[in-house]
């Protein structure tokens, strides 16, 4: 049975969670591409070498809500780091059947303990 892009979402969240690197690495296409405020379309290694290891702060993430599109998806989720900052993001991930193709995410604002901090 195949996997629906929610339930690839799923999994990729949970290999965050689990620190799991060869798990995400498989779900990733070797053509992957990732694009943010400060990464224009990388490709896979050079993912690993510069966001992977922030994850190592990542204390906690929730996923909110996943948004279905044919072999595309907007993805909002909360996190929270081991010092206490708390920020919510929501990436567009695109699929080639059950492997994420590519990831563009867009940050939102943080928190602390609650409150929001204003990005200087």
């Amino acid at each position: 049975m195949a996997l629906g892009k929610s339930d690839i979402v799923r999994r990729c969240f949970d290999a965050y969670r689990r620190k799991d690197r060869g798990t995400l690495e498989a779900l990733f296409t070797e053509g992957f591409r990732f694009t943010s405020p400060y990464d224009d379309r990388i490709d896979k290694a050079a993912y690993f070498a510069r966001c992977w290891p922030g994850n190592e702060r990542i204390e906690k993430n929730t996923l909110e809500r996943i948004c279905e599109d044919g072999d595309a998806a907007f993805v909002t989720y909360k996190c929270r780091t081991k010092d206490g900052e708390e920020f919510r993001n929501t990436e567009f991930f695109t699929f080639d059947g059950e492997r994420i193709a590519s990831v563009d995410v867009y940050f939102g604002a943080a928190y602390r303990n609650g409150a929001f901090v204003k990005k200087q």
